[in-house]
């Protein structure tokens, strides 16, 4: 073989025999590049260890946790014996104790018969096992209503032992072609904080697993075939509710913790789900049938008006099974089921002695209210207007939103219009700002059917935020249902006067269901106790299971073992804490626990600052702010308002001599302050963080306030914060720039119209001086764009402040 090199090499030619050439290269020997690669980490193990972190894209907390292991296991302070990963499977198995079962059913279904998987837990086991904890022991009493009702039916020595239960269909994979349909059951006696947990002591649990009827598009929309899917349904949630039947016949006497003989008596009290599900549990003909209200007999054409109708009950949707069951023909029999809006299956829940299906459902304020009545109709009535009166309109709308103050727990938008939201959180915040960004849009002036929905928009806010309401007293429950009359009476004016251009039918049952909704808090209490959100929450975590834990078939089965093997790790976790924490407090000295025990009380502050900046003379403080009118004068206000403070809290003067503070005296700047307030919806302690700070996040933040007087509270911008030290004590001062002109004469009939509470500033250098305890909490001001000066109080961003302003409205009428 002959080998030509190129002319510019310089290379003779030359001959190769053709043995010479193979495809193998002769073996090199290459000094590594690098005698220590895992640099700059000290050793190979530190690389190693955090490359598994990296790779498992671990958290600061869990990396921190691996890393603590490691040390402990290094200085022989704790043993480590795992081998390999079916070890630790089989541990986990071995301490969950693989509580879920799984059957196989039958279904027929045109002269065959399906069988499908159903996998749950016995709901009755399950109660008995939170029964025995003895932490849950204390806190098993719940009340209401329908409770109390319940109770009244039951034996004298019974006690209820009530559930809710919620179930939902929910796409696994991110295409949706993968789903689930998981049970999820709480305690209704557990108090609502631990019920609605999600966590291993007392929280929500999923107990089921429902198999779904695949698609048959040769019977798709058949009336045959949607009844059999829904006694798919029901067969299966029978074998959740297998364990509760006999014994709500019978009752259960059981030892609970502490040693006390109960007799329970099990009973369905709470069926939370969305519109959708509760068709299937009611077992009714759902948006198309003649009463398409699981609750009631509403007829389909009347659901637009607030009316009293007759409520169904599980004994007449039994008789009328029956009745039509007994008809000589299948007309006769369509027909007598079509005019209560009921299906030809048998209903799971009326198995259960004392549980009526139709009082169990109750009203969802997420997909009723949030994602429903506002997301799917209000807001686009909203939009639609907006986008009637043109381009500026919609932009306008858009800077409104962006313009008003950020605030904790609220959703900050910058631009509205030409977003899609899903989110019902979202959806919520976006009703309870969206007056104040299109107060001055739609205006009666420039558009009078759009100014009339935002007064409808105005009670639908307030009727949700009653509805919201942590604890209700009989003042809430009537201010909420005259809220609901009010809502109910402007809509349909707006009905009535924008039908002939937007041609839009208000006959849904999202507009019909909140007529029940205080026959629910009164029965069954708060709106939380049945609110679906927590359990959606729990979706996510399954979800991230079958992505991350499941080969993606048949994954029911495998999720739910991963669930329980997570639902045994915090059980194991909070007991392995409580034993770190009794062993920590053994290990010292007894007599300073006693001494700890006598002398250490847990309070709350009122308030305190934080953000510290450091001592500031107050030549400098002239010096640094002297363009700003709210600093004229402040070494004198301050000096006026210690001498009049202290006297009045019966704090000496030092020396009794009037304070006067000289240009070169300090005081110490705050940028923060946490503030505790006692919430006058349920009264606990609540807390606002609050800034008043140049450059938070690249931007001003100076947060509004309440402050209190002898007189009525009034609202303020925090200006600048500080602490002045008299006589050796620290006073905790704001520089505020008070909103409290009055204007009580001069109020708009706009704002009143649609619910607004208007303040105006007094001039900046008519800034004061408070003492910080007299802040009651803070508060969001939203900027009239049409009035310099005038701002709006934004009372819907929590229970606590739009019942304060409330009260202020009442006072001014």
């Amino acid at each position: 073989m002959r080998v030509e090199h190129h002319p510019h090499s310089q290379l003779p030619s030359t001959i190769h025999r053709f043995a010479e050439f193979s495809r193998s290269r002769p073996t090199e020997e290459h000094t590594p590049r690098n005698n220590s690669p895992w640099e700059p980490f000290r050793t190979r193990l530190d690389f190693e260890v955090a490359e598994i972190a990296l790779e498992a894209a671990m958290t600061k907390d869990q990396t921190n946790r691996l890393l603590d292991l490691f040390h402990r296991s290094a200085t022989g302070n704790d043993s480590f014996t795992l081998h390999n990963h079916d070890e630790v499977r089989s541990l986990w198995d071995l301490a969950s104790q693989r509580y879920t079962r799984h059957d196989t059913l039958s279904v027929p279904f045109e002269k065959e018969v399906y069988e499908f998987d159903m996998h749950y837990r016995p709901l009755f086991d399950w109660a008995l096992d939170l029964l025995r904890d003895e932490r849950l022991a204390p806190h098993f009493p719940w009340t209401a209503d329908a409770f109390w009702n319940a109770q009244s039916q039951l034996p004298p020595d019974a006690k209820p032992l009530a559930f809710i239960l919620y179930a939902d269909k929910s796409k696994l994979s991110s295409f949706g072609t993968q789903k689930g349909y998981p049970i999820i059951a709480r305690i209704a006696n557990l108090p609502v904080h631990i019920r609605n947990g999600n966590t291993a002591l007392g929280g929500g649990r999923v107990v089921g697993w429902l198999p779904i009827v695949v698609e048959d598009q040769k019977h798709t929309k058949k009336k045959k075939y949607v009844d059999f899917k829904n006694a798919v349904w029901h067969t299966s949630f029978y074998q959740l509710l297998a364990s509760v039947e006999k014994h709500s016949k019978t009752g259960y006497w059981f030892e609970c913790a502490g040693g006390i003989q109960c007799c329970l008596w099990p009973l369905i009290l709470i069926l939370s789900a969305d519109y959708e599900e509760q068709c299937i549990m009611a077992l009714i003909r759902g948006l198309k049938g003649k009463f398409p209200c699981p609750v009631c007999l509403v007829p389909q054409d009347e659901q637009s008006v607030l009316r009293t109708h007759e409520l169904r009950t599980c004994h007449q949707s039994k008789d009328v099974l029956r009745l039509a069951r007994s008809m000589p023909s299948e007309k006769e029999k369509e027909d007598h089921l079509k005019a209560f809006s009921l299906r030809d299956v048998d209903n799971v829940f009326s198995k259960i002695l004392y549980t009526d299906v139709h009082r169990a459902l109750s009203v969802d304020r997420l997909h009723t209210n949030k994602e429903g009545l506002w997301g799917d109709h209000l807001w686009k009535e909203v939009k639609y207007w907006i986008s009637d009166l043109g381009r500026e309109a919609s932009v306008k709308l858009d800077e409104n939103f962006d313009a008003l103050p950020r605030w904790p727990n609220m959703t900050h938008f910058s631009s509205v219009i030409a977003v899609d939201f899903t989110d019902g959180t979202v959806l919520g915040h976006l009703s309870k700002i969206i007056i104040f960004a299109a107060q001055d849009i739609l205006t009666s002036s420039h558009c009078k059917l759009g100014h009339l929905l935002l007064r409808c928009v105005r009670y639908y806010v307030e009727l949700d935020i009653y509805t919201s309401l942590e604890v209700h007293t009989e003042d809430t429950i009537a201010a909420g249902k005259l809220a609901l009359q009010k809502f109910s009476e402007i809509m349909g004016e707006y009905i009535t006067q924008s039908q002939p251009e937007t041609f839009k039918n208000w006959n849904f049952p999202k507009k019909h269901l909140i007529s029940h909704i205080f026959d629910d808090i009164l029965a069954k209490g708060v709106t939380r106790n049945y609110n679906t959100k927590p359990n959606e929450k729990m979706h996510g975590a399954l979800r991230k299971i079958y992505l991350q834990r499941t080969n993606f078939k048949n994954v029911a089965s495998q999720i739910l073992h991963y669930d329980e093997w997570l639902l045994t790790l915090t059980t194991m976790r909070t007991e392995l804490e409580e034993l770190d924490e009794y062993n920590q407090r053994d290990a010292c000295n007894p007599k300073i626990n006693a001494e700890l025990d006598k002398t250490v009380t847990i309070t709350d502050a009122h308030s305190s600052l934080g953000s510290k900046q450091g001592n500031r003379c107050f030549s400098d403080i002239t010096r640094m702010y002297g363009t700003d009118r709210a600093f004229t004068d402040f070494r004198m206000k301050l000096n006026g308002f210690l001498n009049v403070f202290l006297p009045q809290n019966h704090i000496p003067l030092p020396d009794e001599r009037r304070i006067h503070l000289c240009a070169e005296d300090t005081i110490t700047e705050f940028r923060f302050l946490r503030v505790n307030y006692e919430s006058i919806v349920d009264w606990r302690v609540h807390r606002d963080l609050l800034r008043c700070n140049p450059k938070f996040y690249g931007s001003p933040r100076y947060d509004c306030v309440m402050v209190k007087t002898a007189d009525k509270p009034f609202f303020a911008r925090l200006v600048y914060m500080f602490t002045c030290s008299i006589g050796g004590t620290d006073f905790p001062l704001a520089l505020i720039h008070p909103y409290d002109v009055n204007i009580a004469g001069t109020r708009r009939r706009r704002d009143d119209d649609i619910g607004l509470w208007r303040v105006r500033a007094k001039p900046r250098s008519s800034s004061e001086i408070i003492s910080v305890r007299s802040i009651i909490r803070g508060a969001a001001l939203a900027n009239d764009p049409e009035t310099a000066g005038d701002y709006f109080v934004i009372h819907t961003v929590d229970t606590d402040i739009f019942l304060r302003v409330k009260a202020l409205q009442a006072q001014s009428v």
